[in-house]
């Protein structure tokens, strides 16, 4: 099947066509999420997805930007990101050395000088501006839980009237807003301030059905049995007490190590030796592997 052409937000006339459009990049998503992700295209609000790593909150961002034909800005959260770092900066290497070209010249108006200095030109974008100067864009604020206190405050200002004021160039203001989607994994409380902007969703690990087609989906290659107790297994992992447990993206990496030894099946000898690709703390590894994988593959 061909490549869909892009369309843009004001096209698409449905969430049960947005989910078919996802679903066309391989992005399987329920009722409940097609219907957010609409919205939020309709209403033109920043999506706000919280839930736990590897559901598919950055896949889905970026398969929107497909769907778009858009180009998929995005700013990494962090402890310590500060304004400049996700807005822009100047760019100090290449100043200097128009100065030091316009002094070998023997420039001597200063306050010409001064403004050449801080042109557009010299003016390196960060993520934010990027997506206020692109149109269309999707912009992906991820894992804003990582980031501090202060840089969200920042970042409500921002999303709330889509404007950037640079003092020596005044202000900018996006042509059209981007697409934005925000996402937390929830290792802290994010301020109600910013979530009253956003519409929220949150995702929960798939039914048993849906990770078996999301399997299929984006791993064609993969035997039916195998992606059903890849997805079993999964799903009993989570109901363990487990320091990570794993998300859609760990499955999918199972299932790919799994497809790669030539596995049509999972067994507890390939468990054992693939358990790496589908829990990544030692402690949890040792906790499963002390219960028996028998017990893990075959319901105990």
């Amino acid at each position: 099947m061909g490549e869909s052409a892009p369309t843009t937000a004001d096209e698409v006339a449905s969430p049960a066509e947005l989910a078919g459009l996802l679903d066309r990049h391989a992005y399987l998503c329920d009722d409940g999420l097609a219907t957010a992700c609409f919205l939020a295209l309709r209403m033109g609000r920043p999506l706000f997805l919280e839930g736990e790593a590897g559901v598919g909150k950055t896949e889905l961002a970026k398969t929107l930007a497909l769907v778009l034909g858009a180009p998929l800005i995005r700013l990494q959260c962090y402890e310590g990101l500060d304004a400049s770092q996700a807005l822009y900066d100047w760019d100090f290497p290449r100043q200097l050395l128009h100065l030091r070209a316009a002094e070998a010249a023997g420039v001597a108006d200063v306050a010409r000088l001064e403004g050449e200095l801080y042109d557009r030109r010299f003016l390196l974008a960060r993520p934010l501006l990027q997506a206020l100067e692109t149109t269309p864009s999707v912009l992906l604020v991820d894992e804003l839980d990582r980031a501090d206190d202060e840089f969200e405050a920042f970042l409500l200002e921002v999303l709330s009237d889509f404007t950037i004021t640079v003092p020596e160039l005044g202000t900018i203001r996006a042509e059209r807003p981007p697409v934005v989607v925000v996402t937390s994994n929830r290792t802290r409380e994010v301020h109600d301030a910013l979530k009253r902007r956003c519409l929220y969703h949150w995702l929960e690990h798939p039914s048993f059905d849906r990770e078996v087609a999301i399997i299929r989906r984006r791993l064609p290659g993969t035997a039916g049995r195998l992606a059903g107790q890849v997805a079993r297994a999964a799903q009993r992992l989570r109901e363990r007490d487990l320091l990570k447990p794993p998300g859609v993206a760990e499955t999918l990496d199972w299932t790919e190590a799994l497809v790669a030894l030539g596995a049509r099946e999972l067994d507890p000898g390939t468990a054992a030796v693939t358990l790496g690709a589908v829990l990544k703390y030692r402690e949890d590894q040792q906790h499963v592997l002390g219960g028996g994988l028998d017990a893990l593959l075959n319901g105990g």
